[in-house]
């Protein structure tokens, strides 16, 4: 079974997906958020996925912003929606900064890729705490 990992944005919302074997993230796509309930219905009708992680901001001094709490919020109900799949939150703290320095983003279709980029860091640490 694969794993998905989501970084959640009030408005991208970036996807990664792990390989079968679950050795590797790679981005996968990302979706608007508003349209995120739908995108992860399609999911997980076309993937084999068991966990979805979600990457919870925390912010560098460890406390929750506005962003924290929306983000659980959305995992939580999008865990009462999609109960088939184990849902948990992971400390992404510097996921989207990685994502980043990794290319930086010069047009908006790469800022929109960076989200999905972020998600494989999400995912990739995830990977390695099973390994």
């Amino acid at each position: 079974m694969k794993k998905a990992a989501l970084d959640y944005g009030t408005v991208w919302t970036g996807v990664a997906l792990s390989d079968p074997l679950n050795f590797f993230a790679k981005p996968y796509k990302t979706t608007q958020t508003k349209d995120l309930d739908s995108f992860i219905e399609k999911l997980l009708k076309e993937e084999s996925i068991d966990i979805i992680i979600v990457g919870l901001p925390i912010t560098m001094r460890g406390t929750e912003s506005a962003q924290t709490k929306l983000t659980i919020e959305a995992k939580e109900r999008l865990e009462k929606k999609f109960p088939q799949v184990e849902w948990r939150l992971l400390d992404e703290r510097l996921s989207s900064k990685q994502a980043d320095q990794l290319k930086r983003a010069k047009t908006k279709e790469e800022k929109i890729h960076s989200h999905s980029v972020a998600a494989a860091f999400i995912l990739e640490t995830y990977l390695q705490f099973l390994n």
